[in-house]
Parts: structure tokens; sequence; C-alpha cells
């Protein structure tokens, strides 16, 4: 009796499925993963016969799947229920924290990387490297028993054999590690993680209580959390740092300008990091707090936090995203005057980022 219980409800789920398919339209974008999703196949007899129809025709179906996020949280709570702490390449670790899965990367393409920073250097201009460990890397305490993660150590070792001048921040991170210096729902670091590295790469001592800090939202949930959505995890707060609130900021050669790095629309939305430098940009140049010197900051969406500290040091940040800036680096250094250049990524992206290269 219980069987046919069980056959019948998932039959009429899988009816209920087929009906919503005919009524609810496509979804293009999912907002909560930040991504498009695959829509309906073109069929063609060559792809149905290869087999690639069927391939596409099954990702569409998993993309376009109605109540496809409720979906996702109940398959989440399923795998926790049977003692899984690993789902949708997040691991589910202690004090509710949701780390990305780091566990190999390409050291051709490393080692390819590292090319960037060592053609500028022949041009002259003076670059340093920072890659921001990932959470699971500084924070293994929390992470489930035998969760195995990529050595931060071997991935900046091959940066220095190949001569590029890295800044370590590992020892500074740890250091902390029981501040909040990652958030818990989402792979970042938080500006207190961030603040730490910058004063690592300065050569300074930590002083915090010298910065105004503002709240700018309370309930932050990122991309960590979206691809395992617990609705019994916290959210989190957003935090600006800074001496001085206002500055001048022009995005892409002028087409929009503005007087903070603080793009405040985005709070209320779907993407509340995005109020770090409104998202990521080409191009970037903030008027900074120093009376000399140009900073040209190459980065990944982990510089968007670190930039608010090094406004305060240059009189001009100069921030460029390679996925989209499509410019001679080296000519822009020079047209710039750029005095400091430093490239910044997290490390599970700069390994496998092939713009840089």
């Amino acid at each position: 009796m219980r069987n046919k219980l069980i056959i019948s409800f998932f039959c009429v789920l899988l009816a209920v499925c087929a009906l919503a398919w005919l009524f609810i339209p496509d979804k293009y974008y999912s907002e909560r993963e930040k991504r498009t999703l695959t829509q309906a196949p073109k069929f063609s007899a060559s792809d149905f016969f290869s087999g690639k129809f069927g391939d596409k025709l099954e990702t569409y179906l998993a993309n376009q799947v109605p109540l496809r996020d409720k979906w996702i949280t109940l398959k989440t709570y399923l795998k926790l229920g049977i003692g899984k702490r690993e789902s949708g390449g997040v691991y589910i670790c202690k004090d509710k924290y949701l780390m990305d899965k780091f566990t190999s990367y390409s050291k051709k393409q490393l080692t390819a990387n590292a090319e960037l920073q060592k053609k500028l250097a022949e041009e002259g201009i003076f670059v340093s490297t920072m890659l921001v460990p990932v959470a699971a890397q500084v924070l293994s305490d929390k992470l489930p028993a035998y969760a195995p993660v990529a050595d931060y150590a071997a991935i900046l070792k091959v940066l220095s054999d190949a001569g590029v001048n890295v800044t370590d921040i590992m020892s500074i991170l740890a250091a902390h590690s029981n501040e909040a210096i990652y958030y818990r729902p989402d792979h970042h670091w938080t500006s207190l993680g961030a603040y730490y590295a910058y004063c690592t790469w300065r050569g300074i001592e930590p002083a915090a209580d010298e910065w105004t800090k503002e709240a700018l939202c309370n309930n932050f949930r990122g991309t960590t959390w979206n691809k395992v959505p617990l609705p019994s995890d916290p959210a989190e707060e957003i935090t600006a740092w800074y001496k001085y609130a206002n500055r001048r900021v022009s995005y892409n050669n002028g087409e929009y300008e503005t007087d903070s790095i603080y793009e405040r629309k985005y709070l209320n939305g779907s993407d509340q990091y995005a109020a770090f430098l409104n998202s990521n940009q080409a191009q970037t140049v903030i008027q900074g707090s120093g009376e000399e010197g140009k900073l040209l900051l190459i980065k990944d969406s982990y510089g968007n936090t670190f930039a608010q500290f090094p406004v305060e040091d240059y009189a001009e940040v100069h921030v460029i995203d390679l996925r989209f800036f499509r410019d001679d680096i080296a000519e822009y250094a020079k047209t710039n005057d750029i005095t400091d250049t430093l490239v910044l990524y997290g490390v599970q992206n700069f390994v496998k980022d092939t713009n840089l290269s």
C-alpha cells in the first residue's frame, strides 16, 4: 500500500509539471543563479541521430523545470538528510558557512597567466600580484571531514618560480579566521577580510578604527547561497569602509560618472554585492585622496571590495576587468602615467581565466 501511494504521488507530480510546462513561459535568466538558462533546442536530423539533440533537450528540461528554485532547495535538504555535506559544488560547513568547492586546476594555464605580469614588467611597469584564497583554504576547520581543497601555497609557488612578485595573504587571513573575513552565504571576502589583505600589501599595521564603517544592507545572500538555497541559513551585512564618502568616479571613459564608489541602487535588488564599484565594469577611474601616484588595479570581482582602501593612498586608482576590457594594458598604463600595478584575483578565478594570458 505504501509503495502504491509513493508511485501515485510521483505520477501526479509528473502530470502537474507536464501541464505547468504547457502554460508557464520559459525563463531566459535566473536571478538567483545569476546565469542565462538554456532555451528550447531546435530540432535537426543530424543532432537527433548523433545524440546531441537528446543532450540539449535534457539540459533544457533541467533548466526550465517549473518551480526550479524550490526543487533545488528540496534536493539540498534531502542530501543533508542522508548525511551529505556537499551539493552543487558547494561544501555545507560548520557555523552556517557555504564554501565553493575548489580542488584542482591547470598548472599549464596558471603558468600562462603569469606571462601577463612578466610582459608588463618587461615594459617597465612594476607589477605585484595578490591571489585571494577561497574560504575553504583559510577556514579549513569549518569544512566537512575529509573535504579536499587545492593547496594555496603550491599555486603561489608556481607564480614565484615564474618570476612573479606575489603578496602572500594567507597568514594574515588565517590569523583572523575567527573574525568575519568571508561571507557565510557568498564566496567573496568581506570588507574586513579585504582590509587585512590591504594592510599586508601596503606593509602597515591594521588600524580599523581610523575608518568609517557603513552598513549598506543586512539581507545579503550571494551566489554560493543561490547554488544551495537553504532558507534556514541567515542573511548577512555588507559594510562599506571609507575615510571620505564622496569622490569622483568615471566608468568606461566617461560613459557614466558619479560621486561615490558605492552604487546603492543595487541594494534593493538581487545582486547586492554589485554595490561595490557598480558591479563589474571594463574600466573605472576613481579620484583618490592621495597627493601623488596612480594605481592600476587589474581585478576580478574580489577587487571591487578591495578598491575602497587604496583610493585613500593614491591620486587616482584605475580599475580594469579583463573580461570586458579590450585595449592594450601596457599602452594604457603608459598613457595614464601609472606608477603601480596590482593584479588581484580570487585564486579559483585566476587559475582558469584565459583573459590574463
